[in-house]
This record gives C-alpha cells, structure tokens and sequence, in this order.
C-alpha cells in the first residue's frame, strides 16, 4: 500500500514540477506569456507571483525527491 501511495506522489509531484517549470518566465516569456505572464515584463525585477511561483516550485522539487529516495529505499528492503 506503501508503494501505490509513493507511486502516486511520485507521478502528481511530476506533473506540477512539469508545469510548474513552464510557467516559469524565461528569456522569451515561455508559456507564462501564454496566461498573461508577459503583460508584466516591462516592469524590473521580479514580481510577487514570480518569486511565489519560485517557492512553490522549491517545494514541490523536495516533495519529489523526497518520493523518490523513499521509494529507493522502499524498493532496496523489499517491501512492496
């Protein structure tokens, strides 16, 4: 039950860390642009959103690696 429950964290931490990473703005807007992330680039330095978004990605990596080291050691003792 372990395992489906790490799997499961493992696969949802994926997917936001996925998009998370788009949302990011980069050197050409990104997909950011794409939900009105652009409308702010004339404006210097980084925004409130940007930095939440930096914080949330922060945490979401950690839950990930989290996942996978337990999931490591889940695996390397045997049980299922």
């Amino acid at each position: 039950m372990l395992a489906y429950s790490l799997v499961g964290g493992l696969l949802l931490t994926s997917v936001l860390l996925i998009v998370l990473v788009l949302l990011h703005k980069g050197k050409g807007g990104g997909l950011s642009s794409m939900f009105g992330g652009g409308v702010s680039s004339n404006l210097s330095g980084s925004s409130v959103a940007e930095k939440n978004l930096d914080r949330i990605t922060v945490i979401i990596g950690v839950l990930w690696l989290a996942c996978i080291v337990a999931f490591g050691v889940l695996l390397k003792s045997g049980g299922s």
